[in-house]
């Protein structure tokens, strides 16, 4: 397993081929909870090619030095990734209405 966030790969390889493809990766979050988001494709044996792109979030602990996966959420579609986005861009867009606005000080000598 890698000791280094920026080791951790997807790619998988099994019998000379290479099962799982990491397109692309990016680091979300590093520490000793490091969150990853990766692009990748499939080998899809009947057709002898890749598939369409897929996308992950996984999330890994390093424990004793070394990375393990703790959990992954595996984005569906291209459809699933857009309605996540939109969602995420409509919740952003309103702010934070539960985090209540600052409460100033009162003014003069307090008893």
């Amino acid at each position: 397993m890698p000791s280094d966030v920026n080791d951790i790969t997807i790619n998988y390889e099994e019998n000379g081929i290479l099962l799982v493809k990491e397109i692309e990766k990016e680091i979300l979050s590093k520490g000793s909870w490091a969150t990853i988001m990766f692009k990748y494709q499939q080998w899809e044996a009947a057709h002898q090619r890749y598939g369409q792109a897929l996308f992950t979030i996984r999330r890994y602990r390093k424990r004793n030095d070394d990375y393990r996966q703790q959990s992954k959420f595996n984005i569906s579609s291209a459809e699933q990734a857009k309605k996540i986005i939109h969602t995420l861009q409509q919740w952003i867009g309103q702010g934070q209405p539960d985090v209540p606005e600052p409460v100033p000080a009162p003014e003069g000598p307090q008893q």
